[in-house]
């Protein structure tokens, strides 16, 4: 039997509006501007419809809309709401004021539209048929005054159902003509973007996640609203992490216009140069990260002098060992070595690590006319290799999975969803615990230091008594039974949900020591950004015996991070390896 259909109310996002504006209102009255006070009192202060048109306008994309588009059933009259929303400057018509965004207006009609209005401004509009909307708009664009275009969405017949902007009366009336109808901006946009900013903490957050998590479609760990705390302390905090999120998104608009590789690269410094020495510690790490982008980008673009400037701006990695690729390239061998000596006295992680290492011996091994061997290279050449059927080439780990069970074994394809999901599990309460200062509002998927060095500063003495629980086989079966069935399908970016995965961590909690659980789970912990990932493909188990296998094809490489697992398992004596495959020989290739 299929489940109930889920029906939200009809006036269901005002009531998520509501919800966020009362939240911020809450959590951060204390740093709210003259301007975003102004506008909650104002929003208050319209009636029921009024907020419902409103909130439409905000919930859709872009800024300007065709009056006889606007169709909702819940709002009775809608000419009417749009007249009040004008006059208390919510909304404005249409006008010569908008000339800077005659694009974002043009892009509402559809392409026979623009086709038509040409024809209605005598313009010659043969083979413009052909043409895709982006090119037919940029024609019009070029070619014809803006104030034409306006006047004449404004004289155009008024559509059925929207109504249309009477210049005299200064009201939209309903009309039972044809035609286009008129075309409206909402206004307040920095505003409610700021109360959406403040809510979520991100310029990625969205009212319809309130949508998926009411329809089922999302479900979250619950908090107690009295212990979120705001995300931003200060007005300083809010406008510093805003600042970085729309130069970053204005990078991520250049790379799409095709921006010459040069002004970008102006552009970013001279937005550094303004403003990355006033920038509080919040929005430091969001700079590091854009940093990274911008730089990739340049190295991706042959930029090579500009792409070694911006990685010197951050050590979010992998800056470092680009830098070195890049001296490298350079010819400029002695400072790539002087780099790789400093990443090796303290390393960000072990892709740096083993990367450092790599390049230092390759560099002896020159000077010594000798070869060198990376250390993955080395350990993929040293493993042991089986043949299989080349029939599952495509899925070569099934096949090492069919392999062992046509030995008698079990074996799963876990990679790093095992570990992930069992730590996910194993300190559930820890990592969305609100003493951690890190839950703020109550969508988060996850604390907002998950991937952060204060993860585990914070948590760690909680880790270690939980961990001390693995000593007791009993009382970890009972309370990895309590958590699983007890959360299970509520969003936590670590656990992978699936009717398997209970057994399969019950089985890893049995073949392993309590010792061993720990001392994974802590070095997961130290670095959860990178050491989430590079666990074996593999495991394979029977009586008395198991193993975690990385599974390689013949052009398969191995990876540091995979690498760095591999050698951290030998040295807590947990059974694992490299297993090359190769292919039968097919009788048809005899």
């Amino acid at each position: 039997m299929p489940p109930e259909k889920i029906e939200l109310p009809p006036k269901y996002y005002l009531t998520y509006f509501q919800y966020l504006i009362d939240f911020v209102k809450k959590k951060y009255q204390h740093i709210l501007n003259e301007t975003e006070q102004q506008f909650l009192s104002d929003f208050e202060a319209l009636t029921e419809d009024e907020k419902c048109l409103f909130i439409r306008f905000c919930n859709r994309t872009g800024s300007f809309f065709r009056t006889e588009k606007l169709k909702y059933a819940e709002i009775e009259n809608i000419p009417e709401s749009l007249n009040d929303l004008i006059d208390k400057g919510f909304v404005e018509p249409l006008s010569e004021n908008h000339l800077t965004e005659a694009a974002d207006v043009l892009d509402i009609f559809s392409k026979a539209e623009l086709i038509e209005l040409a024809k209605m401004l005598n313009l010659e509009t043969r083979g413009k048929a052909s043409l895709k909307k982006e090119e037919v708009l940029d024609w019009l664009l070029m070619i014809t005054d803006w104030q034409e275009i306006v006047d004449w969405i404004a004289e155009a017949p008024p559509a059925p159902r929207g109504g249309a902007f009477d210049p005299e009366s200064g009201e939209f009336k309903n009309s039972p003509s044809g035609g286009w109808g008129a075309v409206v901006r909402v206004q307040k946009e920095t505003e409610v973007q700021m109360l959406k900013f403040l809510f979520f903490g991100s310029r990625h957050g969205d009212m319809t996640e309130f949508v998926t998590r009411d329809l089922g479609f999302q479900s979250y760990e619950k908090f107690d609203e009295d212990k979120m705390v705001a995300y931003f302390q200060t007005r300083q905090e809010v406008e510093d992490k805003l600042k970085v999120s729309l130069a970053r998104e204005d990078f991520y608009l250049m790379q799409q216009a095709e921006i010459e590789i040069l002004d970008i690269y102006n552009w970013f410094m001279d937005w550094t140069e303004k403003h990355r020495k006033e920038l509080s510690e919040i929005a430091i790490s969001t700079y590091g990260t854009f940093s990274l982008k911008v730089a990739l980008y340049l190295e991706k673009k042959k930029a090579l002098d500009e792409a070694l400037t911006v990685f010197r701006l951050t050590e979010e990695s992998p800056s470092r060992e680009r830098q070195v690729r890049i001296l490298d390239k350079q010819k400029n061998q002695e400072e790539a070595k002087a780099l790789c000596e400093l990443i090796l006295a303290e390393p960000k992680n072990a892709t740096e690590q083993f990367f450092a290492e790599d390049y230092l011996n390759r560099i002896e091994a020159q000077l010594l006319k000798k070869k060198s061997k990376k250390a993955v290279t080395q350990q993929l050449h040293n493993s042991e290799s089986i043949t299989i059927p080349a029939s599952w080439k495509r899925q070569v780990e099934f096949g090492v999975i069919d392999y062992y069970q046509n030995r008698n074994m079990k074996a799963e394809f876990t990679e790093n969803h095992l570990w992930r999901s069992l730590f996910g599990l194993l300190f559930w309460d820890i990592i969305f615990d609100t003493d951690s200062l890190a839950i703020h509002h109550p969508l988060q998927r996850s604390p907002s230091d998950l991937f952060k060095p204060t993860f585990f500063e914070k948590r760690k003495e909680k880790m270690e008594e939980r961990l001390k629980m693995l000593e007791d086989e009993d009382a970890t079966t009972v309370y990895m039974n309590r958590i699983f069935f007890e959360k299970f399908g509520l969003t936590n970016p670590l656990v992978e949900w699936y009717g398997g995965l209970f057994p399969l961590i019950l089985t890893v909690l049995e073949k392993l020591s309590p010792e061993q659980i720990t001392l994974i789970t802590l070095e997961m912990a130290k670095n959860l950004r990178q050491n989430l990932r590079g666990f074996p493909d593999l495991f394979i188990w029977a009586d008395g015996e198991y193993s975690f296998i990385e599974v390689k094809s013949p052009t398969d490489s191995l990876s540091n991070q995979q690498l760095f697992w591999l050698r951290f398992f030998e040295s807590i004596n947990v059974r694992s390896k490299v297993l090359r495959v190769e292919w039968a020989v097919e009788l048809s290739e005899l």
